[in-house]
């Protein structure tokens, strides 16, 4: 039987996998929440498959998204990293990745976890929207441009309120499955 998917994730295999499986699934792991943060830094202007093809190679290249590690590269680090084929190679993006990585820490002092400091701007639990479909679902929300602002304001970059909002969807702050989709009532309970 076929099940009922978003229609954004269709007709790609990896796309339907990643829909299936991650997309809106709430993370409260640290690591996990910085890696979300980095791909979606680097998908600024991109789609977003088009990341998703090359996430192992992020990976290998930022060394399995450790932040610890990643605050300390220095100007060697990036220029292998610029020369690396199998990422997006952004100098800019590259640069706004290891000055986030000791953002994150320092949110990580101050609110004990990334997570709760994130997961508080939601009351802890996901927004549950019922989209019907996707020309619905905005590009981003009031909320996302407070959550930008903030991280702004803590020296982050690459944050603008599209991909914030982006990063709620992908780590499940925010389900934004259409209520059609098979998912939908899923996800939420996954913790």
């Amino acid at each position: 039987m076929q099940k009922n998917r978003c229609g954004w994730c269709l007709g790609n295999a990896l796309y339907e996998k990643y829909h299936d499986q991650e997309w809106g699934v709430p993370i409260f792991e640290d690591r996990l929440l910085f890696e979300f943060l980095v791909l979606e830094t680097f998908q600024a202007g991109l789609s977003w498959i088009t990341v998703l093809k090359k996430r192992e190679y992020f990976r290998k290249a930022f060394d399995h998204f450790d932040y610890s590690k990643i605050a300390t590269y220095g100007v060697h680090k990036e220029d292998d990293l610029l020369s690396n084929p199998g990422i997006i190679r952004n100098r800019l993006k590259i640069a706004a990745t290891i000055h986030n990585a000791k953002a994150f820490m320092e949110i990580q002092k101050e609110r004990g976890s990334f997570s709760n400091y994130i997961w508080d701007f939601v009351s802890g639990k996901p927004l549950i929207n019922h989209y019907k479909k996707l020309e619905e679902i905005p590009a981003f929300t009031p909320l996302a441009e407070k959550i930008s602002k903030d991280l702004k304001q803590r020296g982050f970059k690459f944050v603008g309120p599209t991909v914030v909002y982006a990063h709620m969807q992908a780590t499940g702050m925010v389900n934004d499955h259409l209520t059609a989709c098979f998912r939908h009532s899923q996800v939420g309970l996954e913790r």
